[in-house]
């Protein structure tokens, strides 16, 4: 007899639920408790560990999906421009550094953690990046000499641009990360930050219409569209 490949087999709650609340935690910058709140008043009583269990287990997969459908469809088109920046995340007391591409539209392509910032670690982002979504036309760095020192080592000097304020795309990306790492008070492992940074990185893509570009009348075909994509996820 075949294996059941049902992602929600073992779970009394309905998919449908699941994929709401992992949308919720993972999308907006809400803690624990205050999903579970928030669901009480929809009518849906579950544990705020409850939440942490889904959203451990079936963040990865839907994002997973996401992805690879994104990256299918990119692939396709020209790479005009990424912008690499890195920002450091404070575990137990540690410096970390969690290192991200986003391309020209702000789709955020790579999210990598590391210990160190340094050549080797700027390296294996890069390779890591690249291997996904192939090579851009130019990369937009700031002044860290990883950088140069990378680019240099995989034959892409010539492509590297480097200004501050070049580099904005970047810099404004991750004022979204940082708001979900204010309300889950840091991260406590360096495995959950990279998994966390991931998923929220695929889901903010998945979600993001640029409002400010766009019709209102768009916008919302836009947002629905999304919206009834994201509830097929495992489907």
């Amino acid at each position: 007899m075949a294996r059941s490949t049902d992602p929600f087999r073992y779970f009394d709650s309905s998919p449908e639920v699941i994929r709401l609340v992992v949308m919720m935690y993972v999308k907006y910058p809400l803690s624990l408790r205050n999903v579970e709140d928030l669901l009480f008043e929809r009518g849906i009583d579950i544990c705020h560990e409850t939440v942490r269990l889904w959203w451990n287990r079936f963040g990865p997969m839907f994002a997973a999906e996401i992805r690879m459908k994104r990256v299918d469809r990119m692939r396709a088109h020209t790479h005009w421009r990424w912008h690499l920046d890195e920002v450091y995340v404070k575990i137990n007391g540690e410096m970390h550094y969690l290192w991200r591409a986003v391309d020209h539209e702000g789709e955020v392509l790579e999210s990598y953690v590391t210990k160190t910032r340094d050549k080797a670690a700027a390296l294996a982002f890069i390779r890591r990046a690249m291997k996904r979504h192939g090579q851009p036309q130019a990369v937009v760095t700031d002044g860290l000499r990883s950088y140069c020192a990378a680019m240099k080592d995989i034959g892409n000097a010539g492509r590297q641009e480097v200004g501050r304020w070049l580099n904005n795309r970047a810099e404004n990306s991750h004022q979204s990360f940082r708001r979900r790492e204010r309300a889950m008070e840091r991260f406590r492992r360096m495995k959950t930050l990279q998994k966390f940074a991931a998923v929220h990185g695929t889901v903010h893509n998945h979600f993001n219409q640029e409002r400010h570009l766009i019709s209102r009348d768009l916008y919302r075909e836009r947002r629905s569209a999304a919206l009834a994509e994201w509830r097929t996820v495992m489907g």
